[in-house]
């Protein structure tokens, strides 16, 4: 399979459709992450499942993210970007229409650990293509587009699943609409496999593969003559300096990252962005409000989610990498631990909604599109891949421990929610600290430019 040939339209242009394409596999991270919310008490209702089961049917996707983040660096390195992407869109689209048919609860968890497996894979590779195809002065912009699509996905299962609840009463949801709900994902995905034939392979590849002219003329298409030649320069310097196997992983230059992306990452995940997404509706209930209004606080967290995610668009090529992930993680903080004492004091309604929006305006802005941005500028160009995806594999492990634990700690009379939430802001506060004393600015420099960085701090 060939890269798609460079067409004649202008840089931005060019850049901006190969990076938007690339980020419906964010779109189909979020939704097949988060579809499961609106379906799992129709499916428990039609499975008779007990309450491990239960568990388990919201975690079955997480578990296939784990090895699917684990081997999607080495696919991408050994076969190509565009190639993996184009496994991401087939695991997709079958697990879509399989989590639609199952006959047993053993068949509906084997569908769903299929998509995990394109999820996992997606959330590695598509934010290294984005930023493999990316001049340095919109990599920032184009980044973000990643997260962004995770958000659109999960703010359009809640629209998804809300319509779908209507076409029928309870008893056709119970036997039929949850079907529906996880079958709509494959749809998308059917049309990212289309798309991805438009998209050009990552220059960076190619060039490690020999594949000179092809890479130069997609630089080219990126960035104008100028920049390709600049790009290819520091490119093919940069390649002398890596041997590119496994034992690389562990030189200063990249373990260094490494440590500062698989920490991140783990801050991302354990300040308990996903227990407020996952169990938004639960949340909002137990604070003393009814099945509709739990729903629409949902969908002002979903429209927050994607507001704040422009912002973050919007600023992160002017302001930087680094003040938005201080400002966002001192606003989780303080978020946070307000939402532990609206709880504390038993306090609901408007009050709880403003510091959950808070925080999720506070990720939306910062942890959550710069963790996958930085994580994707920081390493060499031979081991991006594989190193991306011990990044990509921390954020599953982190994901899988919060989802498990968070209805344990929340339902516990030793802990409660108030202690639940206070744990989340401490961490946010440790984030806080560690960027203060770890990240470095990325913005304006090329990839080459950061990967050497490393070596010389």
């Amino acid at each position: 399979m060939h890269s798609a040939p460079p067409s004649a339209v202008s840089p931005l242009r060019f850049v901006v459709f190969a990076a938007g394409v690339t980020a419906i596999g964010g779109f189909l991270f979020g939704y097949d992450t988060a579809v499961i919310n609106g379906a799992n008490s129709y499916l428990k209702a039609y499975m008779h499942l007990n309450p491990a089961q239960e568990g388990f049917a919201g975690a079955s996707a997480i578990l296939g993210c784990i090895p699917g983040a684990m081997f999607a660096g080495h696919l991408s390195d050994r076969f190509g970007r565009r190639k993996t992407l184009f496994l991401c869109a087939v695991l997709y689209a079958l697990s879509g229409i399989l989590s639609a048919l199952p006959r047993t609860f053993d068949e509906f968890l084997v569908a769903r650990f299929i998509g995990g497996l394109g999820i996992g894979a997606s959330s590695m590779i598509c934010p290294v293509h984005i930023a493999e195809i990316s001049p340095e002065k919109w990599r920032g912009r184009l980044g973000t587009l990643f997260q962004l699509g995770i958000v659109m996905g999960i703010f359009l299962t809640l629209l998804t699943n809300k319509m779908v609840q209507g076409f029928g009463d309870e008893l056709w949801n119970t036997t039929q609409g949850w079907r529906w709900m996880l079958g709509a994902g494959a749809v998308p995905a059917v049309a990212f496999f289309g798309l991805l034939f438009a998209v050009p392979e990552s220059p960076r590849w190619l060039a490690q593969r020999g594949r000179r002219d092809e890479a130069l003329a997609i630089l080219t298409s990126a960035g104008g003559a100028g920049h390709a030649a600049l790009e290819m320069t520091a490119i093919e310097d940069a390649m002398q300096d890596e041997d590119g196997g496994l034992s690389e992983l562990f030189t200063p230059g990249v373990l260094r990252p490494l440590l500062v992306a698989v920490m991140l990452m783990a801050f991302s995940q354990f300040c308990g962005i996903n227990a407020i997404l996952y169990y938004s509706s639960k949340i909002f209930e137990a604070a003393g409000g009814g099945k509709n209004a739990a729903f629409m606080s949902s969908m002002w967290v979903g429209l927050i989610n994607v507001g704040f995610t422009f912002v973050a668009i919007g600023l992160v090529d002017k302001a930087g990498r680094r003040p938005l992930l201080l400002i966002g993680t001192a606003l989780q903080t303080l978020s946070l631990g307000l939402i532990g004492w609206m709880f504390h004091t038993e306090q609901n309604g408007l009050p709880l909604l403003l510091c959950v929006v808070c925080f999720i305006g506070a990720f939306a802005m910062a942890m959550g599109p710069i963790g996958w941005l930085f994580c994707s500028e920081v390493f060499p160009n031979k081991v991006r891949g594989r190193a991306m995806s011990l990044a990509a594999l921390t954020v599953w492990v982190s994901c899988y421990i919060v989802t498990q634990t968070f209805p344990m700690l929340n339902d516990s009379p030793a802990v409660g929610p108030a202690l639940t939430f206070w744990i989340y802001a401490l961490v946010s506060f440790a984030s806080f600290l560690f960027v203060l004393t770890m990240v470095p600015e990325t913005k304006g420099r090329t990839l080459e430019e950061i990967g050497a960085s490393w070596s010389k701090r």
